[in-house]
C-alpha cells in the first residue's frame, strides 16, 4: 500500500498533518526529518514546520536532493521556507510576526486551490518570511501581509511537482484546510485513497503472520482498547501462539482485576491473570517523581513478563499495545516531538529481556484502533471502554503511593464512573477518572474539624487523545458525585473539578 510520509521538523502541529490526511484515507507516517525513509512505497512527501528558522545557525537541514524530483513534495510554513532557503532564495525575518487569521489571494489559478474561494481565511503562523524565490519556483498566492503565500515549482524544473505554503492546512482555523490536503493529495500527488480500517487489519493480520510464523508471543492485556484490539490482531494471526497475562499491579480500578477477566471470557484468547500488586507497590513505596513512578512500573512489568515468559516454552516475542500518541509523546531527536513524558510501553527493554518486541498498533490513533477493532468483532463493551493509562493510578495519585492512598483514589474514581454510567453521561464522554492531590486540606464533618486529601475529577471529550476539551458536565451531576465522595470515603473531604484543555495541560496529571 501506498504512503505519504511527513518529515517532522519539530511543529507542533505535525501529527494534525497525519491526521488529516488519514481522513481522506491516504496512509501516512511520521518521520524525523533527518530519517527519510525512501522506497517505492511512498507516493508524496510533507515537510512540516518547525520552531526553528532555516536561518539559525543550527537550523533542521536535510538534503532534498533524493526527495525533491522524486515525489510529490509540500512543504508546510518551514518546510516551504526551507525549499526556499535550499534552492537558493531568500528568507528575512518579517516586519512583525504574522500569527492568526489571514485573507488568501489567489494569483495564478491551480489544481490546488480547485473549489476553494479567493479570500478564504487561512491560519499563520511565521516570523519569516520568503523575499525572493528560487528561479525554479513561482508564485501562486499571497495575503495581505506576505507576497509568498504558496508558491509551487515551474513546469519544467523537477519530474513531480512541489508546493509551498505559508499557512497551516491542518489546523481548523484554515476553513478550507481539508480541501488543501485533499487537492495536494488527489489532485497534485494523485494518490489514492486505499487506506481503511478494514484494509489496516487485512494488510496487519497477513504482515503479523509473515513476521512471526509458528513464534510464541507474550502480550500484556490491561482490559483497555489499544491492547484488547492488539491481541485480537494476533488473535487472528498466530492462533494459540498468542500467550495473554493480565497482570494486577495494585494500581487498576477498583474490582478491575476480576471484571477484566470475566470480559475476555468467550474470545477464544489465551488469558492468564497474575496478581502482582506487592511487588509494584513495594517498588514504589516512597516515590514521588512521576517519571521515576513510570519508569518503576515500566521496569516491575518487564520484571514480571520475564518471569512469566519462562513457564512459556519457546516464547520469542512480547507484544504492546502501543498506540502513536504513545510514540509522539516519548520520542525526541533534535528537536521533533520534544518529550512530554515517558510511557512505559515505548521500547526500553533491558538486554536481559530475551524477547523482542512487536507493536501492531503503533502507527494508529485511539479513534482509528476503535474501527480496526470493530472490523474484527472486538465487542463493544471492550471497545466503548475509557482509555486507562498504563502506570494506573501511580499516575492519579499526586506524590508518593501507599495502599492508603490507591485505596481513597480507587473509590473516590469508582464513584465518579460509577455516576457517569447511571447518568447517561459516561458514553458521552472521552476519558474520566479521579485524582487524589498531594494535599490536605481543613474540612468540618459534624461537629469535628478534618484535615483530609483533595480529590480531583478529571473528565475530557477527545477524538484520539492529542488534543482535548473539557467536559461541560451537568452541576448536579458534579454535585451529586462530590457530596457522595466526601459522605463515604473517610479520608477526602474535598473535590474539586478540572477544566483544563490540552494543551497546554495533559489529560492526566503526572
Amino acid at each position: 500500500m501506498q504512503k505519504v510520509v511527513i518529515l517532522d521538523f519539530g511543529s507542533q502541529y505535525t501529527q494534525l498533518i497525519a491526521r488529516r490526511v488519514r481522513e481522506h484515507n491516504v496512509f501516512c507516517e511520521i518521520y524525523p526529518y533527518n530519517k527519510f525513509p525512501g522506497g517505492d512505497d511512498i507516493s508524496a512527501v510533507i515537510l512540516s514546520g518547525s520552531p526553528f528558522s532555516v536561518r539559525d545557525k543550527n537550523a533542521l537541514k536535510i538534503d532534498l536532493s533524493g526527495i525533491v524530483g522524486s515525489y510529490p513534495v509540500l512543504g508546510v510554513c518551514y518546510g516551504a521556507q526551507y525549499l526556499a532557503d535550499y534552492y537558493g532564495g531568500e528568507v528575512v525575518p518579517s516586519d512583525k510576526r504574522e500569527y492568526g487569521k489571514s485573507h488568501i489571494h489567489f494569483e495564478k489559478s491551480d489544481p490546488f486551490f480547485d473549489g476553494i474561494e479567493d479570500g478564504s481565511i487561512v491560519w499563520m503562523s511565521h516570523a519569516d518570511s520568503i523575499a525572493k524565490l528560487p528561479d525554479e519556483f513561482e508564485v501562486i498566492a499571497t495575503t495581505k501581509s506576505i507576497p509568498v503565500a504558496v508558491f509551487k515549482s515551474k513546469t519544467n524544473s523537477f519530474k513531480y511537482p512541489v508546493y509551498g505554503i505559508q499557512f497551516h492546512p491542518e489546523v481548523s482555523h484554515t476553513v478550507a484546510g481539508k480541501d488543501f490536503i485533499a487537492y495536494f493529495l488527489f489532485k497534485i500527488a494523485k494518490c489514492k485513497p486505499e487506506w481503511s480500517p478494514h484494509s489496516f487489519a487485512v494488510e496487519k493480520i497477513k504482515e503479523l503472520k509473515s513476521e512471526l510464523g509458528e513464534d510464541k508471543v507474550i502480550l500484556g492485556l490491561s482490559g483497555g482498547v489499544d491492547s484488547s484490539v492488539a491481541a485480537m490482531l494476533l488473535h487472528k494471526a498466530i492462533g494459540t501462539n498468542l500467550h495473554c497475562i493480565f497482570i494486577d499491579n495494585g494500581l487498576l480500578r477498583k474490582n478491575e482485576f476480576e471484571q477484566v477477566l470475566e470480559s475476555y471470557k468467550g474470545l477464544g484468547l489465551n488469558v492468564k491473570g497474575v496478581d502482582a500488586k506487592r511487588l509494584f507497590l513495594d517498588r514504589l513505596k516512597g516515590i514521588s517523581d512521576p517519571e521515576g513512578k513510570r519508569k518503576i512500573i515500566g521496569k516491575a512489568f518487564i520484571d514480571v513478563f520475564e518471569k512469566e515468559s519462562k513457564n512459556i516454552d519457546g516464547a520469542k516475542w512480547l507484544a504492546q499495545g502501543t498506540i502513536y500518541p504513545d510514540v509522539i509523546e516519548s520520542v525526541s531527536v533534535n528537536g521533533p516531538s520534544v518529550t512530554i513524558k515517558s510511557h512505559h510501553n515505548v521500547g526500553g527493554l533491558p538486554e536481559k529481556l530475551n524477547l523482542k518486541i512487536i507493536e501492531p498498533l503503533k502507527m494508529l490513533f485511539k479513534d482509528e484502533v476503535r474501527r480496526v477493532g470493530k472490523e474484527i468483532d472486538v465487542p463493544d463493551y471492550i471497545l466503548d471502554r475509557h482509555p486507562f493509562p498504563g502506570p494506573g493510578l501511580a499516575i492519579r495519585i499526586l506524590g508518593d503511593i501507599t495502599d492508603e492512598k490507591v485505596r481513597l483514589c480507587q473509590e473516590a474514581d469508582a464513584v465518579f464512573i460509577d455516576e457517569l454510567k447511571e447518568s447517561g453521561w459516561y458514553d458521552k464522554v472521552w476519558q474520566a477518572g479521579a485524582i487524589l492531590l498531594d494535599t490536605k486540606s481543613v474540612g468540618v464533618m459534624g461537629d469535628e474539624r478534618t484535615y483530609e486529601f483533595v480529590a480531583a475529577l478529571r473528565c475530557v471529550n477527545s477524538v484520539d487523545g492529542m488534543t482535548a476539551d473539557w467536559s461541560d458536565l451537568p452541576h448536579e451531576l458534579l454535585g451529586k458525585v462530590a457530596n457522595t465522595i466526601i459522605n463515604n470515603i473517610k479520608g477526602i473531604n474535598r473535590v474539586v473539578y478540572d477544566i483544563s484543555t490540552k494543551p497546554p495541560s495533559t489529560i492526566e496529571w503526572e
